[in-house]
């Protein structure tokens, strides 16, 4: 039986999301369908999508940029959140909830919300072999990138976490209303700065800005070090991990995050764990 599934996008054509998931598919050895579904950006559009997606027996879908946070107010409205989606404040993956289903609820109703970016982050980060057991965080960033890594990071055992954004009263903004929303968080001690005013050494330091796709580079302080640094953003040059990479520093791309990430809705959708690593060397020959 084939089993169907989705990613939603606007714009959605340069997504690699089928090609990942068939090489997972692969590995486990069942058969899918997998596809990229433009959407328009708007509320009611999406909503039509995901639901007629579902009603047509589509087992899983995976929600990209712009849709996150329609997606996140989707299931806060009629389904449900997971623990990671309700402190992210946005969903990546979507499946229905068959408990819903059972007790007599509409797929409307059952339509049920995970995020896995942050703990895809956390997963590719201890297969690079980085600690991050009582590691000294520094995190550039205060968006919904930044959000959604932040518990995962701290479930992990960091001991410390400095959010630097270019606005601070955004970050401070953003550690306040996680650590209402979360007790494991509000028992966390986070402290912001400026990104300027980011100084130090640090075990890690970890980029969760979009400042990699433009010409343009963060304005970091001389002495700012860290031993490990990573780029959300993947595919091309990134002056961040460069700067760091004069440095010393070990560095890593989010291609492999990219992969985690997707690697935990295939389980949430089939039941099926993926070896990672294999599937990375797969994909990595594919592209040569």
């Amino acid at each position: 039986m084939t089993r169907h599934f989705i990613v939603i996008g606007n714009p959605i054509a340069h997504s690699k999301s089928p090609q990942i998931h068939q090489v997972f598919a692969t590995q486990v050895d069942i058969d899918i369908c997998y596809q990229r579904q433009h959407c328009p950006d708007n509320a009611a559009g999406f909503s039509a999508v995901i639901e007629a997606f579902f009603h047509g027996g589509g087992v899983g879908a995976n929600v990209t940029v712009p849709f996150k946070q329609r997606a996140y107010d989707n299931c806060l409205a009629r389904g449900g959140l997971s623990e990671h989606a309700k402190i992210a404040g946005a969903v990546n993956t979507l499946l229905l909830n068959e408990a819903v289903l059972k007790n007599g609820g509409s797929i409307k109703d059952a339509i049920y919300g995970d995020n896995t970016d942050g703990q895809g982050l956390v997963n590719h980060i201890v297969r690079l072999g980085w600690p991050l057991s009582g590691a000294r965080v520094a995190l550039i960033g205060a968006g919904g990138a930044a959000r959604g890594i932040i518990l995962p990071l701290i479930e992990a055992g960091i001991a410390q976490l400095t959010i630097a954004n270019r606005t601070v009263s955004k970050a401070t903004k953003l550690v306040t209303d996680l650590s209402a929303a979360s007790p494991t968080i509000a028992q966390h001690h986070i402290t912001t700065c400026a990104t300027t005013d980011l100084t130090g050494q640090f075990d890690l330091i970890i980029n969760a800005t979009s400042i990699g796709l433009s010409s343009n580079t963060l304005p970091l302080a001389d002495d700012l070090n860290c031993h490990y640094a990573y780029d959300m953003m993947y595919g091309r040059a990134l002056p961040f991990l460069q700067r760091f990479a004069d440095r010393g520093a070990q560095t890593s791309e989010g291609y492999g995050m990219l992969i985690g990430q997707a690697a935990l809705s295939f389980e949430r959708w089939t039941g099926h764990a993926i070896n990672v690593e294999q599937a990375t060397t797969t994909l990595s020959k594919q592209h040569e």
